[in-house]
């Protein structure tokens, strides 16, 4: 109900009292961000940091909006840019895979499209606390009515094969299975290769799709790339390398709105350093 410039100063005081509490994600977050920028002094990173967990605080404003603003309050507040691509993809008959990662707007981005297109569904990990997932998987379901787990892959090649788009993010990896170990930020990651397989398979176009907050939540800008060319090859990780250096390219243009909270160099063998050991 408030004026967005007054939503969102409101989500960055949450995300700066979130910085001053929440210290193992505050250290999470900061040695993400070292390791992916070395070319940041120690006050660039400080900043970068605070500025991150602002971001995280508006995301929370956005879950909101994403649940109870009307399409006429977001209609002008976006802009959607692309949609043409997944509209052409989409006349191929086996679905779209809209290629994302985990950003501080994903959650009004998929509100802010679903008009638009068929029924969609996502990928999605349960949260290990009851409470937040019931209100995760209620704010989604208001605009994508299929949440997919990770046991749930037969459910995913029958919504592809109905034509419909699943959103999917490759950028988080919960163990060694079906990864390999490639360069994030030039720096090894364990890294999911399963879209390879996914768009094998069903045959469905890769879409990379980029979402912006602009102006510090003035108004957001999300953008649909044309589908992957030559996509999958025969090498998983050549391909895993690949979609890496694409959301390295857009988290560039605004790395505060990255997920920086979350382990991205967790996971890896034996030898590697744990890199957030304090």
């Amino acid at each position: 109900m408030l004026p967005q410039p007054v939503r969102m100063a409101s989500g960055r005081f949450l995300g700066r009292t979130a910085h001053k509490f929440l210290s193992s994600r505050r250290h999470i977050a900061r040695r993400n961000l070292e390791i992916c920028f070395p070319e940041f002094d120690t006050a660039k990173i400080s900043t970068l940091t605070r500025q991150h967990f602002e971001s995280l605080g508006m995301g929370v404003i956005e879950l909101g909006m994403a649940w109870w603003c009307s399409d006429q309050e977001l209609d002008k507040l976006i802009t959607l840019n692309g949609l043409e691509h997944i509209d052409t993809a989409l006349e191929k008959g086996k679905g779209v895979v809209m290629l994302s990662g985990h950003f501080a707007t994903t959650e009004i981005s998929g509100r802010a499209i679903a008009k638009f297109l068929p029924p969609m569904a996502a990928m999605y990990r349960p949260s290990d606390n009851p409470m937040n997932d019931q209100i995760m998987r209620r704010c989604r379901e208001s605009s994508i009515p299929d949440l997919i787990t990770k046991t749930g892959i037969r459910k995913l090649f029958k919504i592809l094969k109905a034509n419909r788009p699943i959103w999917y993010a490759a950028d988080q990896a919960y163990n060694r299975k079906g990864t390999v170990l490639v360069p994030f930020f030039n720096e090894p990651a364990t890294t999911n290769t399963s879209i390879s397989q996914i768009s094998k398979v069903s045959g469905a176009p890769i879409i990379p799709s980029y979402p912006m907050r602009v102006e510090n939540g003035k108004h957001y800008e999300f953008t649909y790339l044309p589908p992957l060319e030559n996509f999958p090859s025969d090498n998983l990780e050549a391909d895993a390398i690949r979609i890496n250096k694409i959301l390295e390219e857009h988290i560039r243009r605004a790395p505060e709105q990255y997920f920086w909270v979350h382990r991205r160099f967790k996971g890896r063998p034996e030898g590697y350093p744990d890199i957030y050991k304090k």
